[in-house]
């Protein structure tokens, strides 16, 4: 994309929003992290750092290379002045229709004219996003996956009234980060989850109806079928509720009942068994290792 000269502007500094700006900063970008809570930009900065420290080890960068990556992050709390000199603004907020939409209200407001606006939602039109604005031909979908500086794909979502020009332009800088951005269209779920949501819905249902147990699921997509993480597993690296949420709008958008979310699934997120983030969803997670084991609840 044609640079203006200003920074890249990414609004949240959670797991997503904090991944982006690393992978901006890295790329030589100077990136305004933009978040409400001083604590959680703190412990965004922090864990940059500690992702650059595991590349340090990997021997991928160097020690220069993470004090200049630091360098290029401004932290911010304030929308307005995080966004008024940017080229782009990223939204990498909690999956909320009614926050976004407030979100890219204030975005509007105070972004350039020439400002793209961004948003790295996972299932909510990207149209509806656009419709708050009075620029919808200059916002779009970047969907990062998670780890954001580990996976390659970027899904670059058209709303009804994106323009061509600002397509090109994020598929080129996405292309600028390393990353392959496939281009798709703006309805429920895009491509990612509208085929991987429904894929880990019917694992959730093998489990409900006894058809097998956590460990079998799983290992039956890794070693069967060539995933490199079950899709129980990935559930719970997710987030249950993230699941159960764009599940909703699938079945919402499209008037299905296949895309309801399965009886088992929806009383996990009830009883708060939400995956890693709360310690246990269909595994039982070690805080601050990597070690797991199959929750006993789900023994056949």
């Amino acid at each position: 994309m044609t640079l203006t000269g200003g920074p890249i502007s990414v609004i949240g500094a959670g797991t997503m929003g904090n991944g982006i700006a690393h992978v901006f900063a890295q790329h030589g970008f100077k990136v305004n992290l933009i978040d409400i809570s001083p604590e959680q930009l703190n412990k965004a900065i922090n864990s940059i750092a500690k992702n650059l420290d595991r590349q340090i080890a990997k021997g991928t960068i160097t020690e220069n290379a993470k004090i200049d990556t630091i360098s290029n992050i401004t932290a911010f709390t304030s929308i307005a002045e995080g966004v008024k000199q940017s080229q782009l603004v990223i939204e990498a907020a909690t999956e909320n229709i009614d926050l976004k939409l407030n979100i890219f209200r204030q975005v509007d407001e105070s972004a350039p004219a020439g400002c793209i606006l961004a948003t790295n939602t996972s299932s909510i039109s990207i149209t509806k996003i656009a419709a708050a604005t009075k620029r919808p031909g200059s916002v779009i979908g970047m969907h990062f996956m998670n780890p954001v500086p580990v996976m390659k794909l970027v899904e670059v979502i058209n709303g009804y009234a994106t323009t061509k020009e600002v397509t090109a332009g994020i598929t080129e800088l996405s292309k600028q980060l390393d990353k392959i951005p496939c281009v798709v269209n703006d309805y429920p779920g895009f491509i990612a989850n509208r085929i991987l949501m429904p894929m880990i819905n019917e694992a959730v249902y093998s489990l409900y109806e006894g058809v097998a147990g956590v460990e079998e699921i799983d290992s039956i997509m890794k070693l069967g079928m060539a995933h490199p993480m079950g899709p129980l597993q990935l559930a719970d690296f997710i987030g249950l509720d993230v699941c159960q949420s764009i599940l909703t709008v699938l079945q919402q958008g499209f008037g299905n009942p296949k895309y309801a979310a399965c009886p088992l699934l929806t009383n996990m997120v009830a009883a708060g068994k939400l995956g890693i983030k709360s310690g246990e969803g269909f595994y039982i997670y070690t805080p601050g290792s990597k070690e797991f084991v199959v929750s006993k609840r789900f023994s056949l």
